[in-house]
Order: structure tokens, then sequence, then C-alpha cells
């Protein structure tokens, strides 16, 4: 069976983009962001993913690209007889699954607020009504459950249609029209009065305010974010990587899918904050801000119907484009790994990824007395602790040892592949870095995760 190929180069940056840009750009981003000071904050992530998103993200391109297969083949093909390294990719497929097991009820909540936005049910609410409404909908089972059936049926769907016909074309349109509604917003958002307080805290670094937040603290929340917005080490972006020609360089299309993730999440930025400030209302309240202020913030604008449904619009296709990226890799491993069709690949995911996301919905209604992670904790917390703080970092681990050690695919194969085509080029002098410097990075991420956690 010959292997899907994406039918352009734009379809591929925009898939991969979409991967990469989630809930996490644009609610997390901004959020932390507001804890550590601003523009400070925003300095370091810049920094950040220079030096770790990109190089890592070459390293899954050029494992992708090079085997032409999903996770678990992929490091099978490369890896030399009696090596081991394939088994990083059972563990990078738990972490697909895992993904998808809260991210599908997450994008659900965003699907049911764009209902409620458009139908009008915000108007005339007062902040404890509207904040009422969230915890109303949290609390109620079938609301949750049915909204993630939802959001999987449909992902399969566009998944089963096929990768250039259903998850190419579809993302392309979802992510231009992202683009184009997240331009509107914020520049609705900057003229608002009282929003140039706000562009002034996002945008002006206020070192002071990063020493009250912990200056060692901010440059970690800064390498945590830069590192985790990019969704590396879990081979969803290696699967676009297996779908393209070898045409251009890895490192030019790794530093173009960069842009596009730090665009959407800063302009996200410009949305939030000058709204914030601009109603009153301080900007570091975490996913509360989504749910609760924003929705106040649209009650009190002119038009602020259209404006709330246009933002929950944008944040449905956020979600649904990381959505639709993993769903292709972990439809594209089981054809991989057990030779199923593409149609029957996606049946039995259906089935699967259902069961797999009740413990999620359900875990803020039904099983809300199991409390994973201590007190007020939910099962959502417990899937993304695993994902975000274990399975993420240790899977980049795995692609960056086996790119650059001589007991994996080794630093010449790697850095053939990645310069392979046209576009930038790796310099060869980077082997020190990326050999002795970037696993002490990534292996320090690791460890501060656990630590802060437990």
């Amino acid at each position: 069976m010959e292997r899907e190929k994406l039918g352009s180069r734009m379809g591929f940056i925009l898939l991969s983009a979409g991967c990469a840009i989630g809930i996490g750009n644009v609610w997390r981003f901004p959020y932390i962001a507001g804890v550590y000071g601003g523009g400070a904050f925003v300095l370091f992530y810049l920094f950040f993913l220079v030096i770790m998103g990109i190089p890592v993200m070459t390293m899954e391109f050029a494992v992708g690209r090079a085997s032409r297969k999903s996770i678990i083949r992929s490091f099978e093909t490369l890896e030399k007889p009696g090596q081991k390294w394939h088994l990083h990719g059972y563990l990078g497929m738990a972490g697909n699954y895992l993904l998808m097991m809260f991210y599908t009820t997450v994008t659900g909540w965003m699907l049911y607020y764009f209902y409620q936005m458009l139908t009008g049910r915000f108007e005339g609410k007062d902040t404890d009504q509207v904040g009422q409404m969230f915890s109303d909908m949290l609390s109620s089972p079938q609301i949750l459950t049915g909204a993630m059936i939802l959001v999987v049926t449909a992902g399969i769907f566009i998944c089963s249609i096929g990768l250039q016909k259903g998850v190419e074309r579809i993302t392309k349109i979802m992510m231009s029209l992202l683009l184009g509604i997240i331009i509107i917003l914020a520049i609705h958002s900057c003229l608002l009065e009282g929003g140039a307080e706000g562009l002034k805290f996002y945008l002006l670094p206020d070192f002071g305010k990063m020493k009250e937040a912990g200056v060692w603290e901010t440059i970690t929340a800064a390498m945590n974010q830069a590192f985790f917005t990019l969704s590396l080490g879990i081979g969803s972006m290696g699967i676009f990587g297996s779908y393209i020609d070898k045409k251009r360089s890895l490192l030019g299309e790794s530093v173009n899918i960069g842009v596009l993730d730090t665009f959407v999440a800063f302009v996200s930025g410009l949305i939030i904050f000058p709204a914030c400030f601009a109603f009153g209302i301080s900007p570091d309240q975490g996913p509360k801000l989504i749910f609760v202020t924003l929705p106040n913030i649209f009650n009190s604008m002119t038009g602020g119907r259209l404006w709330g449904t246009l933002f929950f619009v944008f944040m449905s296709f956020a979600a649904f484009s990381t959505i639709l990226a993993v769903f292709e890799n972990i439809i594209s491993c089981g054809m991989d790994l057990f030779h199923w069709t593409r149609k029957k690949s996606c049946m039995i995911n259906l089935a699967a990824l259902i069961v797999l996301s009740l413990p999620c919905a359900l875990g803020f209604n039904l099983l809300s007395s199991f409390q994973p992670l201590g007190e007020g904790s939910t099962v959502l917390d417990l899937e993304d602790f695993l994902v975000s703080n274990v399975i993420l970092p240790i899977g980049a681990l795995c692609y960056l040892l086996f790119c650059v050690s001589r007991f994996g695919w080794g630093f010449d194969a790697y850095l053939k592949e990645t310069n392979t085509g046209e576009g930038l080029k790796l310099p060869r002098q980077i082997r020190v870095y990326v050999t002795y410097i970037l696993p002490v990075l990534l292996f320090f991420l690791i460890v501060k995760g656990l630590i802060d956690r437990f």
C-alpha cells in the first residue's frame, strides 16, 4: 500500500502549525504572561522557542521524513539491528491517546460556549450568573459527554475522508479562518477604551514584576511554555514529516511553523489583555479567564454577542486543528502497525477514543469524588500532568538522543536529512550544543515538572 502524501507545502505548514496551535497558545500563553510580568516573560519565551523548540522539531520531522512511517515504525525503520529505540514509539502512542482523552472534552467546552454565545444565552446575565453557567456545564454529564462524542465523531469523520481530501483540506480552511478571525478580534480589542493599559502591560518588559514573581520561576515558565506549545515528543509532528517530499530543508519549515504558532499565541494576548484592562479585570485568572471573565467582558461590550461568537469559533478551530493532527497520527499508526485500511482504523479508533475520553468528561460530575492529585483535582488534571510533564519531555529527549547519539540514528544521518532540500541549513557546529547542552535542558524540564507537582 503506497503511503499517502500531502498535496502542498502550504498544507504541510498549516497542518503542522495547526497541531502546535491549540488551547495552550490561546489561554495558557496570555495567562502565564499575565502571571510573570507580561513583556519580560514574552522575551524569555521567544529565546527558548529558538534554542529548544525549533531544534527538537527538526529532529521529529527528520525521523518522520527519513522513515516515511508513523511513530512506532519510524524508529524501527531507522534504528540499527538489535536496538530498542522503537519502544519509545509505544510511549509516544500512549501520549497521543492520553492527550486526546482530555483534549476532546475541553474542545467540547469551546463548542458548547460557541453555541451559547450564538444563541444569546449570556445576554442580560450578571457576573455571578455567568460564573454559574460554567459550573452548570461542568456538573452536567449529558452536556460534557454529548459535546465530547460530537468532537470525536467529527474528527474521525474528517480523517476517514482521506489525508488530502479530508484532513489537509479542512485544516487549510480552518487555519485560514482562524488567522483572519484572530486579527479582527485583536484590532477590535486594541481599540477599546482603556485597552492601551493592557497593551503596555503585555508589550513593555516589566522586570520589577518579573522579580516579584521570581526571576528563576519566570525563566522556567518561559522554557516550559516554549517547549510545550509545539506538541513535541509524541510523533504528532513526525507524522506530517512522513507525508512530505524532500524539496525543502526541515529547519526552514520548522521556523515557519514556530513563527505561525508564536503569532497566534502573541495575538491572543492582544485580544485578552486590552479587553481585561478596559473592563478592569485581572488577567492572571487561569482557565476561568476564558469561560467566566471573557463572557462577562463580551456582555458589557457593544455588539458583544457577535464578538463572543467569533472568539469561541476561533477557540474551537484552534482546539480542533490539534485534534485532527493527533487523530491522523493515531489512525496512521493503526494502518502502519496492523495493516488496517484507513476506514477500518477510523472505525476502531472512533469507539476507542469515545470510551477513553469518558473518564475526563465525567470527572467533573459523576466521578468528581476521584481526586487523583489531591484535594480539588480532577481526572483532567492527572491526564494533563502525565502528558505535559512526563510523556512530552521524555519523548522529546528520546527523539533528541536518537538523532545525536552514535547508539541511535546518529548526528550525520540526522543532519543530512534535515539539510536536504532548499531553504535554511543547520550548521554542523550545532553538534556540541545538541549533544551536550540541549539534553541537560530537557532533563531539567522533566525533573522540575515532577518536583513542582510532588
